[in-house]
């Protein structure tokens, strides 16, 4: 269950990149970009599929703070205000394994819409 958990999360200086280190050595860089737009927050997922934002224009985005939410998940703060998703550790492995394949769909549903990053 250890290895479930981070030993360190890391903020990069500029704010673009959240590293996790977890219990079992892995290490994901996740850029900020793709916290934003793919926040657990209602705000982005909505309450059902049908209901997901695309949000567009956050190519700059950065994380001012990382706050604790018990032992279980942090709190990010954005320099655009938002400040509603929390990210339990499990949410977070999910970005660091699989954020390549969410930002390559993130871009697909731009394109289809139209919109940009």
């Amino acid at each position: 269950m250890a290895d479930e958990w981070p030993t360190e999360l890391r903020l990069s200086g500029d704010g673009r990149t959240l590293t996790v280190v977890w219990g079992d050595g892995a290490r994901h860089a996740i850029a900020a970009e793709l916290l934003r737009v793919e926040s657990p927050s209602a705000e982005v997922q909505g309450h059902s599929a049908e209901q997901k934002t695309t949000v567009p224009g956050k190519r700059d985005v950065k994380i001012r703070d990382v706050q604790e939410v018990g032992s279980y998940a942090v709190r990010l703060v954005f320099d655009d205000g938002h400040d509603t998703g929390i990210y339990t550790w499990p949410a977070l492995r999910r970005f660091g394994e699989e954020g390549e394949e969410m930002f390559s769909d993130y871009e697909d549903a731009l394109a289809a819409k139209g919109l940009k990053r």
